[in-house]
């Protein structure tokens, strides 16, 4: 599908994407605006940067458009999400692809006061973004009310797993009309995900990006065996030697380790902000809004953070902390790369973490280019045993990296 306008979008729309510069719709747009379009459930297999926020929201907008209400809007597509910053990012959608349409929308979540928020929903909205727990809050204190939603979208829904959710989620769906039209994203599917479908989806329509080919085969992966101790100075020895590293997202595995790594890098001379947790929603906009108009150069963020990072343009990616589940590795690395632009992620790998990189090399299929040729290189962090696979790549020859394929001989050091 070449063009927006073979999806049989309204005027408003169609104008809309084309001031934002989009030309053609990616594959899960093309494959998900036409059954959202004829108003069937939609199950949908993508991660963030596939352009899935655009697959929901423009035929959500087209349907609230053709039958606008009279009077005070109310609530009639609730879309729920896990983080503040992917509700936030959301919400910049909505205002980029409805600039043209007289609809209205909020975005509501914690860590801030309720005030503005509360004033917004009297005022009335016809799409709310919200994460569980501030929805739930305000709903209980009587300032929303679910019984007009025709469009419910679960976003993240692997995610919101992840993060203890599923309670909060089960609460909502018990205060939606049963009429209504469902969609639910996720990065993957794994069993509980199946489950929590099957109960709310009806007859839904499969849509499907394939992860290897948007995230494992778009982005060049390699690791980099270090001990410990070395990875601050081999981070910092990339980032100034390296002048294609345009901006870099660098993940750890804590809130604690995070805000190390700024410290660390500040010695260095470089630029760099956190984002976790523990900082407050205005560091974290800060933060964001200095890296998307490229006034902070490095990113450093923990997986739950960092869900709601929506940037285009990101040159690499750097896994600090291998993450313990497979999983993350794929979320985190998408966020280079995007919609199928070229972007490099560099994995880290000290001793102790070498079970964590045989795990996401058996997840994705294929092992991670090692790059050797750096003064920390650390032999015994390389794992006794590779991931078999059905296709295995040639090694690169004459390169800076190669396959890995054994552990070299030589002195094991114990895992720090």
């Amino acid at each position: 599908m070449n063009s927006f306008d073979t999806l049989d979008l309204i005027e408003p729309l169609r104008r809309a994407v084309a001031q934002a510069g989009y030309e053609s719709p990616t594959p899960i747009q093309a494959k998900a605006i036409p059954p959202l379009l004829e108003g069937r459930d939609v199950l949908g297999c993508a991660q963030t940067g596939t352009g899935k926020t655009a697959a929901f929201l423009l035929p959500i907008l087209q349907r609230l458009a053709s039958s606008p209400t009279q009077g005070k809007p109310k609530i009639r597509a609730l879309v729920l999400t896990p983080t503040r910053e992917l509700a936030a990012q959301i919400g910049d959608n909505f205002k980029e692809y409805a600039k043209f349409l007289p609809l209205r929308h909020r975005v509501i979540f914690g860590g801030v006061k309720q005030g503005a928020q509360v004033a917004d929903l009297r005022r009335g909205i016809d799409v709310l973004v919200a994460t569980p727990g501030r929805l739930l809050d305000l709903q209980g204190q009587g300032f929303i009310h679910l019984n007009n939603v025709e469009f419910f979208v679960l976003d993240e829904a692997d995610r919101m797993l992840d993060m203890g959710f599923i309670h909060d989620i089960r609460r909502v769906l018990r205060l939606l009309p049963t009429e209504r039209q469902n969609l639910l994203f996720s990065a993957t599917m794994p069993e509980p995900i199946v489950q929590l479908a099957s109960g709310f989806l009806s007859e839904p329509v499969r849509v499907e990006v394939d992860r290897q080919s948007t995230t494992v085969e778009a982005i060049e992966q390699r690791v980099m065996f270090v001990a410990k101790a070395d990875k601050k100075r081999l981070l910092q020895a990339l980032l100034k030697g390296d002048d294609s590293i345009e901006s870099a997202i660098v993940f750890t595995r804590t809130k604690h380790g995070a805000n190390r790594v700024v410290k660390e890098l500040a010695k260095g001379g470089i630029e760099a902000a956190a984002i976790h947790g523990n900082k407050s929603q205005g560091a974290r906009t800060r933060a964001l809004a200095g890296f998307k108009e490229g006034r902070i150069r490095v990113l450093v963020a923990t997986d739950i953070a960092s869900r709601g990072i929506d940037v285009d343009g990101v040159s690499h990616v750097f896994n600090y902390d291998l993450p313990n589940i497979s999983e993350s590795y794929v979320h985190r690395i998408g966020r280079t790369g995007r919609a199928g632009r070229a972007g490099i992620a560099i994995a880290f790998c000290e001793p102790s973490e070498s079970p964590y990189l045989r795990d996401i090399q058996r997840l994705i299929g294929r092992e991670l280019d090692v790059v050797d040729d750096h003064p920390w290189h650390e032999p015994s962090a390389i794992p006794a045993v590779i991931p078999h696979r059905s296709e295995r790549p040639p090694a690169k020859e004459g390169g800076r990296s190669r396959r890995s394929r054994r552990r070299p001989r030589g002195p094991r050091r114990r895992p720090n």
